[in-house]
């Protein structure tokens, strides 16, 4: 079943508060093949708490993910992820389109720490496939 198109506009409530550690940095990084020598996060560790706003999202729109095809992820910053910051990510759907019994979803998750304050911004583009 295509994905309703008033969810355009539609903002989900913030993930719960992600504590950003050297360890959580550290694992991140060797997760993803490199070195971590302390300083900020790399300029993808973001998706954590933007890939659990993701699955919110899906959750409490019952969305199997499995039938989700990662399509693209930017991120726009305004200042670098560091050990002891505190991020929460707020989805919002932006765009919603069908193309051959598939449902293209633009999102836009804005990352902020403790204060509120936006650290960056993330949209992606998921393809969510019809029913075989």
């Amino acid at each position: 079943m295509p994905i309703d198109q008033s969810l355009v506009g539609r903002e989900f409530p913030p993930t719960p508060p992600y504590h950003v550690t050297e360890e959580s940095v550290r694992a991140f990084v060797s997760a993803t093949g490199g070195e971590y020598d302390g300083g900020p996060a790399p300029a993808t560790f973001p998706i954590v708490v933007a890939f659990a706003a993701m699955n919110d999202f899906l959750d409490a729109e019952q969305v199997e993910l499995r039938r989700i095809v990662h399509g693209e992820q930017r991120f726009a910053y305004e200042r670098p992820v560091v050990p002891g910051d505190v991020l929460t990510a707020t989805l919002t759907v932006a765009g919603l389109r069908q193309i051959g019994g598939n449902d293209i979803l633009g999102t836009v998750s804005a990352v902020t720490d403790a204060s509120g304050a936006l650290v960056c911004s993330t949209s992606a583009t998921l393809v969510h496939r019809g029913e075989a």
